[in-house]
């Protein structure tokens, strides 16, 4: 079961979405996406929050109201964090999350500590929370399902890219070629106007004598 949470401060809204307890959490990371980016409560344990970036997005394109939302959803969804009014919430892409036999389910290291961000969280936001709650819904999510769909449509799409490209290379080609055959064609009508032009000014000169 995932939780999923709408955020209205950026238009159009983005979805934030959380698994329902550590079991779903090891679902998310396992299947997760390129485009997912991870929330959770710095050396505490809480949800592990997931945004989903858009097509062309990177992680420095997340609008400082939506890290916001983010940061003190995960900060409610934590037992330990959510009475605490100062706290840092670390947030880095899906593929920096890294699993090593031995960690606990739920558990997660990082390929690369400098690409995990932090953010600090003041205090709890009971407005903004609110906010998010009511926008609240679950669903029943195949996670390899919907991760191999994804990938299926990424190597469509790969593939469809790649033959326009070596489609607008060949067109790019006969282009070059019809120009290199119109300028040889210039070339000897050129040269042969030339030499008719020499014979006709003999011509002339024969007439005089």
């Amino acid at each position: 079961m995932v939780f999923y949470f709408e955020s209205d401060v950026v238009e159009p809204p983005v979805t934030l979405f959380m698994g329902v307890d550590k079991h779903e959490n090891e679902d998310l990371i396992k299947w997760g996406w390129p485009e997912d980016v991870w929330f959770h409560v710095d050396k505490f344990s809480s949800a592990h929050v997931y945004l989903r970036l858009r097509c062309g997005q990177t992680i420095d394109d997340i609008p400082s109201s939506v890290l916001d939302d983010a940061a003190q959803l995960v900060k409610a969804n934590s037992i330990e964090g959510n009475k605490m009014n100062d706290v840092d919430v670390v947030y880095t892409m899906w593929s920096n999350l890294k699993k090593t036999q031995g960690m606990d389910v739920g558990q997660v290291g990082f390929h690369k500590e400098k690409e995990v961000r932090k953010l600090h969280v003041a205090k709890r936001l009971n407005a903004l929370v609110n906010r998010l709650n009511k926008t609240k819904r679950s669903e029943q999510v195949n996670f390899r399902l919907a991760k191999e769909e994804r990938d299926r449509k990424e190597r469509e799409d790969k593939k469809r890219i790649l033959r326009e490209q070596k489609e607008k290379e060949k067109q790019d080609e006969k282009q070059r070629q019809d120009e290199a055959e119109i300028r040889s064609y210039n070339s000897l009508f050129k040269n042969a106007k030339m030499t008719m032009n020499t014979d006709n000014s003999g011509y002339d000169s024969d007439e005089f004598m």
